[in-house]
């Protein structure tokens, strides 16, 4: 979330810092989840699966311990997980690449994303990001040197106004950063909108910084493209992804990055100085996870059906606008019949009188009046946690009637 000055600082103070860090704030998706645990709340805000990660990886991150697998791995990643990368990559895309020179494994998806924005930033380049956007993407701008350009995505499917994606396009602009399936909003990008962008990005000679992380969190027959796979942009597509949301490992941090040569080459060199590698006993179990099996990958996306369809029915009967999501597991909400001034207030007031943890929807946006009547649940939750929220939230209106 993009922060304003603090006035109390102190001038000295701001000589000392660096006025990056001052640009924004601490994740307000993390201060949620430390607000649950302050209240006792049922915590329905940040996107970590509250139940068991499969056994089987589980058994082999312990068995690369037991092997003594437990120093460095190469930097860019090890052979055995890029080989993985490279197989599972084929066969659900279509796009064969080159384990070698292409791609980058990294301390989760949130660092590949990190190192492939700065290995390509210049100065005065700008970004194209879609808005609401996953929190990081801000201050990913800022650290890396971007001016970002904002284009907004509509409810109630989130769509985008070609002319106005068109118009933030120019002769400075370095990268778009596209998300599908799309967290907050469960946007998943359709082919022709891809083509759209694609058309932007060549025109223009940009690169397309693609987020994965959700793709097998799909709903209703919609289907994940990914950028990488669309004619024209095999060359000027990074692809991040990773582990934690596909195998509910969101602890172990092993994300990559999938990017032509050269830009791979300036990948790994920003990886390799902001942390050298990611953890080798996990990389090692990540090698197995991504050979499993197409029932492992129908189960988990047939189990988010049920979670999906729980929570669109507790948030409707507690009163809630619903914006039902095609992708990831996330529900935005409008809460403006609740009669709130704001999301952070709402927000507030769930947390500390119901007993129910929120995203407030500014934490989403450049601009936090344009977030100010939304809030995000997240579903990625065993059941008893749903049913804890729908119990809390069956007396939100008594809560409402006493304030």
């Amino acid at each position: 979330m993009i922060s304003r000055p603090d006035s109390t600082m102190s001038q000295v103070a701001r000589r000392m810092l660096s006025a990056k860090a001052e640009q924004f704030t601490e994740s307000v998706i993390r201060e949620m989840t430390r607000l649950a645990m302050k209240h006792g709340a049922v915590n329905l805000s940040q996107g970590f699966p509250d139940f068991a990660a499969p056994a089987e990886i589980k058994e082999a991150a312990r068995q690369a311990i037991a092997d003594d697998i437990n120093q460095y791995a190469i930097t860019w990643g090890a052979k055995s997980l890029r080989d993985a990368i490279v197989e599972k990559f084929e066969r659900t895309q279509g796009v064969r690449v080159d384990p070698e020179s292409e791609i980058t494994v990294c301390c989760g998806s949130t660092e590949a994303m990190m190192s492939s924005m700065m290995a390509v930033i210049n100065p005065g380049d700008e970004i194209v990001v879609f808005e609401p956007f996953y929190e990081n993407y801000g201050p990913d701008a800022i650290l890396s040197g971007a001016t970002p350009r904002f284009v907004r995505l509509r409810p109630p499917d989130w769509s985008y106004d070609e002319r106005e994606l068109a118009a933030a396009f120019g002769p400075h602009t370095k990268a778009i950063i596209l998300n599908t399936p799309n967290n907050p909003t469960g946007k998943v990008f359709t082919r022709a909108e891809l083509e759209f962008i694609r058309d932007l990005c060549v025109r223009w000679n940009a690169f397309c910084i693609t987020d994965e992380i959700y793709e097998h969190i799909l709903y209703d027959g919609a289907e994940h493209f990914s950028m990488a796979r669309i004619d024209g942009m095999r060359g000027r597509t990074i692809v991040i992804n990773g582990m934690s949301k596909t195998y509910s490992v969101t602890g172990w941090r092993v994300g990559w990055a999938i990017a032509p040569p050269e830009a791979t080459q300036s990948i790994r060199k920003v990886h390799d100085f902001l942390t050298v590698g990611a953890p080798a006993p996990l990389q090692q179990a990540g090698a197995i996870a991504l050979n499993s099996p197409p029932s492992y990958y129908d189960k988990l996306a047939k189990d988010y059906v049920t979670r999906r369809a729980r929570l669109l029915n507790i948030l409707s009967s507690a009163g809630f606008t619903v914006f039902k999501p095609r992708g990831a597991y996330y529900i935005m909400t409008d809460i403006s019949r609740f009669g709130f001034s704001d999301d952070i207030t709402f927000a507030k007031f769930l947390v500390e009188k119901v007993g129910v943890a929120v995203v407030p929807g500014s934490s989403f946006y450049n601009d936090a009046r344009d977030g100010a009547s939304q809030v995000r649940f997240t579903f990625c939750k065993k059941e008893s946690t749903l049913a804890a929220a729908e119990e809390r939230l069956s007396h939100l209106h008594d809560h409402l009637s006493a304030r």
